[in-house]
C-alpha cells in the first residue's frame, strides 16, 4: 500500500522555507535510507514560499483563481514523500523519523500520513 507523507510549514516564519546546510544534509541522509529500504518511490520539497504559485477554488461552480502569496495561510504544504509500505504503522514510524529532522533542526512541523487511494483491486 502507498502513503504520502505530506509537511507543512508556517511560511509567515522566516528563513522555514530556506534550509540549513545542516538540515539538508540530514533530509539527504534520510531520503537515502529511506531509498535504500525499498519504500520510497518519490519525495519533493516545494519553492521557498507561495509566492510563485497559484490557488484555483471551486465553489457552487464558480471558479475562482488566486495568486500567491497566500497571506491569509499559515500552514502550506511544503514537501511531500511517497512510499509503498506494508502497513499504516510503517508508514507512521517513517513519519515519526521524518518529523525529528524538523526537530533536530528548531522547526515546527506537521505531517500527514495520508493513504493514497488505489481503487478496486
Amino acid at each position: 500500500m502507498r502513503y504520502m507523507l505530506m509537511h507543512k510549514l508556517d511560511e509567515s516564519v522566516p528563513g522555514t522555507f530556506e534550509p540549513t546546510p545542516e538540515f539538508q544534509k540530514r533530509m539527504g541522509a534520510f531520503i537515502q535510507e529511506v531509498a535504500q529500504a525499498g519504500v520510497l518511490l518519490a519525495a519533493e520539497g516545494l519553492c521557498k514560499s507561495s509566492e510563485e504559485s497559484a490557488r484555483i477554488t471551486a465553489t457552487k461552480g464558480k471558479t475562482t483563481i488566486t495568486d500567491g502569496p497566500f497571506t491569509e495561510t499559515k500552514e502550506l504544504i511544503a514537501g511531500f514523500g511517497l512510499l509503498e509500505v506494508r502497513s499504516k504503522e510503517e508508514a507512521v514510524e517513517w513519519g515519526k523519523r521524518y518529523v525529528d529532522i524538523f526537530i533536530e533542526s528548531g522547526i515546527d512541523v506537521e505531517v500527514d500520513v495520508r493513504r493514497v487511494n488505489e481503487g478496486p483491486a
